[in-house]
């Protein structure tokens, strides 16, 4: 449902559109769409392309997080976690639409290497979802969802605790990409995967140590 607080993401949305518009007689025929991991433009698309899908996606994947919830055969546990389903969905527009700025920024002309601008925003992006995940109350959109979290309160409580803590470690050893900013893609990677893989096995465990 729509409230007085989604005034912030939805104003942020705007703006995306807005400045698609102003920015769009500016852009040149060819858009950076694909960074390698050394942080160097290896795809383009067409102007057209950028300025009409990305703002789409930001707007499509609001939407998605504000009205998929209702489907949820879990949607009553989404009042128990409001505050942190809004701050979670609120970063996700944050974090796209400044992607969306970075790109445009760099097909204007802007020369930083993309690994100094997603390795603080990943980091970031990260360490927030961490805080939030303990929060974070059983149902089937959003969270770690295992087999196990889903089958056991408890598996779902105690593994989005130790989550979470892992997503805020993930974030911060995200941040030594910005010393060896041609391994940034790499750490980045096996922070998550450290984070989910022992947030998956975790979660058996805690299942079936209630089980028994």
């Amino acid at each position: 449902m729509f409230t007085k607080k989604e005034a912030f993401p939805a104003v942020i949305i705007l703006f995306v559109i807005i400045f698609s518009i102003l920015v769009y007689p500016s852009l040149p025929e060819q858009v950076p769409s694909h960074w390698n991991a050394e942080g160097i433009i290896d795809a383009y698309s067409s102007k057209n392309f950028a300025v009409l899908f990305f703002p789409g996606l930001i707007l499509a994947i609001y939407l998605l997080m504000i009205w998929v919830p209702r489907f949820d055969p879990l949607k009553k546990n989404y009042p128990s976690f409001a505050v942190p389903y809004y701050w979670i969905r609120t970063a996700l527009v944050l974090f796209f639409s400044a992607l969306y700025v970075f790109t445009i920024w760099t097909a204007l002309g802007g020369g930083l290497n993309i690994n100094y601008f997603m390795t603080p925003a990943i980091s970031l992006l990260f360490i927030l979802m961490g805080l939030y995940l303990p929060q974070v109350k059983k149902n089937y959109f959003v969270g770690i969802k295992t087999p196990w979290t889903l089958a056991s309160e408890e598996s779902w409580n105690k593994t989005h605790a130790l989550g979470g803590k892992l997503f805020v470690l993930a974030g911060l050893i995200t941040l030594l990409g910005l010393f060896f900013s041609d391994k940034a893609v790499c750490i980045m990677l096996a922070a998550v995967a450290l984070a989910v893989i022992i947030s998956f096995v975790y979660s058996y465990i805690i299942y079936k140590k209630a089980e028994n």
